[in-house]
């Protein structure tokens, strides 16, 4: 794995670009998107749909080492060669991090100092460091982050110390049953205590990683507390290794990582956008798509679209005009709305392929705003229209 960094935001914030270089997978600049997958490949997009988007900017995928706790075993996995081999997808980054935020969330009141708990589908499972490390053997990821106890914003004092204690101790046992050539990623936590982040942070640079896993956000801590929280983590860690954040997935939390200094998200946004029905349709503002963006008979701007809503069974119009996704350029409102209230899966496929198709290209215009030294103007112009738009649909309900 190699990482550098290219170019640093002018004005208050930290936000960086760089490239992340990962083997045979082609080389992806930073900020950049993983894309949040079952069992190594995304939920909806079959492999050979998967050359539909936006490449090298789709190339990383994340996994959780837990969904194989069912299902096909881990020691078939290993002697078949991996995720790689097993999935064909031989061009493709894997970063396994236990945590998915849909599936396999932590449980921390049932979390001991032996391991950490999770709730999975197979219920829930207590975690150990050797068991985690296991799976990471036997699937082969690019890289991983170490095992870590998460803790949502409303805990003690107490318990966010324990939780940094536990993480450090698993993160040195993990360190030391590592595969030869293993990519480690060190856990930082400490919920929303400073200091506790703080502390976590500067034990975690001591160790022999490659780069650095945040974790413990979107566990109820407030989106006015969230920007010293990252800035005690980063303001830690040394400009030249790669930092990556679950739990930040919305447009608005996303730009709170990148002004912070965060390279990669494992978000699990598409997913859900595309479960619900919903369609990306927020201005790209490197792009046309700004003049697509149609005004309601409210007047207000529209971030995202119901397409199970009954005003668009006879809208013969693609999701966003000027969209180069396949769904854009072959399909309707109607037809998507047609899929959803039938329940046909394909409905799925469409919109996962625009949301993720739509979702890159929002990174790609924060890259670029960065580069041309406007991110902080790029940032307060969406977050402002954001909020305008919420407020204006509140006064109309």
């Amino acid at each position: 794995m190699k990482f550098s960094v290219k170019t640093w935001s002018k004005g208050k914030t930290t936000a960086r670009t760089g490239v992340f270089q990962l083997g045979n997978c082609p080389q992806i600049e930073t900020p950049a998107l993983l894309l949040s997958t079952r069992k190594g490949l995304p939920h909806f997009i079959s492999p050979d749909l998967l050359p539909s988007l936006p490449i090298p900017d789709s190339s990383l995928l994340h996994v959780s080492p837990l969904h194989f706790m069912e299902g096909i075993s881990s020691k078939t996995i290993s002697s078949i060669g991996g995720l790689h081999k097993m999935l064909g997808l031989h061009d493709f980054g894997f970063a396994a991090v236990a945590r998915d935020s849909i599936q396999c969330l932590p449980e921390c009141s049932a979390t001991n100092k032996i391991g950490a708990s999770f709730e999975t589908p197979c219920g829930r499972l207590l975690i150990k460091p050797a068991e985690y490390m296991g799976l990471i053997s036997s699937l082969r990821p690019n890289f991983w982050a170490t095992l870590a106890d998460e803790v949502p914003a409303w805990v003690s004092k107490k318990r966010n110390q324990t939780s940094v204690d536990r993480t450090l101790k698993w993160l040195d046992e993990c360190i030391a049953l590592s595969p030869a050539g293993g990519v480690a990623f060190g856990a930082i936590v400490g919920g929303s205590d400073i200091e506790e982040r703080k502390r976590c942070a500067q034990e975690v640079v001591k160790r022999n990683v490659s780069g650095y896993w945040i974790g413990g956000f979107g566990f109820g801590e407030s989106t006015d507390e969230r920007p010293a929280l990252l800035s005690a983590v980063t303001g830690s860690l040394p400009k030249d290794g790669p930092r990556l954040i679950s739990g930040l997935g919305l447009p608005e939390e996303v730009l709170q990582g990148v002004a912070a200094g965060i390279d990669l998200f494992d978000s699990s946004y598409i997913y859900h956008l595309t479960i619900g029905g919903f369609a990306l349709t927020f201005p790209l503002y490197n792009k046309i798509y700004v003049s697509d963006l149609k005004k309601t008979g409210m007047g207000i701007y529209q971030t995202k679209i119901n397409l199970k809503a009954t005003v668009y069974r006879k809208d013969v119009t693609p999701i966003v005009e000027s969209c180069s996704c396949y769904t854009c350029q072959n399909h309707t409102k109607a037809y998507i709305n047609h899929l959803l209230n039938v329940h046909e899966m394909l409905a799925q496929i469409l919109l996962e392929i625009h949301n993720t198709h739509h979702y890159l290209g929002f990174f790609r215009s924060i890259r670029e705003a960065i580069k041309e030294g406007r991110f902080e103007q790029f940032r307060e112009m969406f977050i402002e229209k954001r909020r305008n738009h919420l407020a204006e649909v509140a006064a109309s309900a």
